[in-house]
């Protein structure tokens, strides 16, 4: 019996005492081993299609003045989610990624980061972000009041907004998929339709998401520089 309706997202399976749920974040590097290709197969080639587009989009967002390289951290970020993403839509594998404990683990390190570099080695252009141009004298406070809040909050928003769109699927899903047992088989077609649907609607949610969650970042490592 479920104590609540979440917890069927954490599955209790151990191995001498130890919680073995979290191995499946790297479950990914274990499937694409790259490295015992003597010529690139279809899915490498594909792959590289995609990291040489997201490298052109992070470096334009990034601007010229960017590191090289920089563009690599976030490109990682994002294949990193994405697979976790993927390795949940299977059956008996745990979503990391819908835990607020991933996801925060994710956007709080990379955002403290950004405000450290920014504040010690651009402080003058971290302050004047506070206060937009154009901004009248008299909700020139409430303006560093709101900059500052909606600063804050930035890691928290990063990480509830994947781990929310991710559990919000599993959930309905689940459920959906509680009730197969105790329906006619005219609605149970109707059902397999439905998962199938919601299937193909969580694949594209597991690339979009991480997608925003990599383009959120590189964008706030851009207003640094």
């Amino acid at each position: 019996m479920m104590t609540n309706l979440f917890s069927v997202f954490d599955p209790t399976s151990s191995i001498i005492g130890t919680s073995m749920n979290w191995s499946s974040t790297m479950l990914g590097v274990i499937m694409m081993p790259m490295m015992y290709w003597l010529i690139p197969n279809r899915m490498i080639i594909m792959w590289n299609m995609i990291m040489s587009t997201l490298h052109k989009e992070f470096k334009t967002l990034l601007g010229i003045q960017s590191f090289n390289g920089s563009t690599f951290i976030f490109i990682s970020l994002f294949a990193l989610i994405v697979f976790n993403n993927f390795m949940g839509l299977f059956p008996y594998i745990f979503t990391s990624s819908s835990h607020l404990s991933f996801t925060l683990t994710l956007a709080l390190p990379m955002w403290l980061s950004f405000m450290i570099y920014g504040w010690i080695n651009h402080t003058q252009h971290m302050f004047a972000h506070l206060v937009p141009q154009g901004t009248p004298a008299v909700l020139m406070p409430f303006m560093v009041l709101i900059e500052t809040i909606s600063n804050m909050i930035r890691p928290g928003t990063l990480a509830v907004r994947l781990a929310a769109n991710m559990i919000a699927g599993h959930l309905l899903m689940t459920l959906l998929g509680n009730t197969g047992s105790s329906i006619t088989y005219s609605i149970l077609s109707l059902l397999l339709i439905t998962q199938v649907a919601l299937l193909m609607l969580e694949s594209a949610v597991a690339i979009i998401q991480s997608y925003v969650f990599a383009v959120l970042s590189t964008l706030y490592s851009s207003e640094v520089n």
